[in-house]
């Protein structure tokens, strides 16, 4: 890669930022960033000696030779103003992202539902094989206790995001496609328009190369019909028992699996289930966070899609069939929201109680035509909408020993399961 040696990064506290920190650090490069407030991930960063400071500053520091930034660093920020003053090149995470993948073997991991699990997967199985391999995840995996895994360059094992054509900068060996659902509807238009960018991802694919994924998805089988490199059905795939609840993690399970075997021919079968069987997990997904003081089981998850929503909800009744199951929803995104109102409405009432947050607006602007008590009243009679994070604690702690809590979303409701269990 052709990196310079000091390079700054605006927004560093990012799930994928914070990693590809990690990632020029452990090769050399002085890393310094910033962000807009503390966060798990720039108290991670610290530990590990890269320095973050919290609020943008009207000048970047002296020496800076790039400058990376966020999807969520606009134009207009000042550490980036100064940046051009200075005449600073500047690129985006992805623009760096696609940099670092074409000058390595990547296995690029993409989809809807479940990247994260399944990135995470795969670099489990190829670290225990004695692989070494570099990877990027999009959440702090358990079992590396960082979104980094630190391995040789020509290795590269990476969580890929089609919002805004992401995906496309990559130049994947093996690309795995969990599966295809509409999303960032305030991108794509529709469906159509989503696949489009997984299929031009799929021709991309060298012939020497493989695509994971399932074919008999009718919503998958359309963007494979270009493709030059074999496809490999996932869902044939055997695999053991999982620490994961779902049926939805034991498919990820199985296209991690087989993205192994593609990049690593050799791989033990009976190794790989093995070290799948191992896995703990990640943050933020169906994470055990601890008890109320009344004994209620607290867990939380990400899940921001009507579809993984109802998921995990159908996960922990799996688990926990005897316990009454109270969601709180932070929804993300109003045209998400907005979108989705009535699968979101579906998937809420799935729960026996369910708890909306005022929706977290992330990069939009007020959206006044669709909000929490919207949402809350298209559900129905077992959801409410409480307009405070206090209001939600508080409710939530009236909860009894026979109740299994999950804050739920992409947003920072993840901050009440602590709260809550550290009462």
């Amino acid at each position: 890669m052709n990196i310079p040696k000091h390079v700054h990064m605006v927004g560093i506290g990012g799930i994928g930022m914070s990693a590809l920190a990690q990632l020029l650090f452990s090769r050399e490069v002085t890393v310094t960033g910033s962000d807009r407030e503390e966060s798990p991930t720039t108290r991670l960063l610290e530990e590990k000696g890269i320095h973050v400071a919290i609020g943008h500053a009207s000048e970047i520091p002296a020496g800076i030779e790039l400058l990376v930034y966020s999807d969520a660093v606009q134009a207009d920020n000042p550490e980036r103003q100064s940046a051009r003053e200075m005449n600073v090149r500047q690129v985006s995470y992805f623009e760096l992202l696609g940099e670092v993948s074409k000058s390595a073997r990547t296995v690029a991991v993409a989809g809807t539902h479940g990247k994260t699990t399944t990135t995470g997967m795969v670099a489990k199985i190829l670290s225990d094989a004695g692989e070494n391999p570099t990877a990027i995840i999009g959440s702090i995996v358990r079992d590396f206790g960082s979104n980094f895994l630190a391995g040789r360059g020509d290795l590269f094992v990476v969580e890929a995001c089609e919002y805004r054509d992401h995906l496309l900068e990559l130049s994947p060996e093996i690309l795995v496609i969990t599966n295809i659902e509409l999303d960032h509807t305030d991108f794509f238009p529709s469906l159509s328009a989503l696949q489009n960018t997984f299929r031009a991802a799929v021709e991309k694919v060298p012939r020497s190369g493989a695509i994971i994924a399932n074919p008999n998805d009718s919503n998958v089988a359309a963007v494979l019909q270009g493709a030059k490199a074999r496809v490999i059905d996932y869902t044939q795939k055997v695999v053991g028992d999982l620490q994961l609840v779902g049926e939805f993690n034991r498919e990820n399970a199985r296209a991690a699996l087989a993205a192994a075997q593609a990049a690593v021919p050799t791989l033990s079968q009976e190794a790989a289930v093995k070290s799948l069987s191992e896995f703990k997990g990640s943050w933020r997904r169906f994470e055990f966070k601890g008890e109320t003081p009344n004994g209620a089981l607290v867990y939380d998850d990400y899940a921001h899609h009507p579809t993984a929503v109802a998921k995990t909800i159908q996960g922990a009744r799996d688990k926990f069939p005897d316990k009454r199951i109270v969601v709180a929803f932070h929804p993300h995104l109003y045209s998400r929201t907005k979108s989705f109102l009535k699968e979101f409405a579906e998937a809420l009432s799935t729960a026996d109680k369910a708890i909306v947050a005022p929706i977290y607006a992330a990069r939009e602007a007020n959206d006044t035509s669709v909000s929490n008590h919207i949402l809350a009243e298209v559900a129905g009679g077992k959801a409410i909408a409480l307009d405070t994070f206090d209001e939600i604690r508080a409710a939530l702690l009236e909860e009894k020993g026979g109740t299994l809590i999950i804050t739920m979303g992409a947003g920072d409701i993840y901050k009440v399961a602590e709260q809550i269990t550290e009462e």
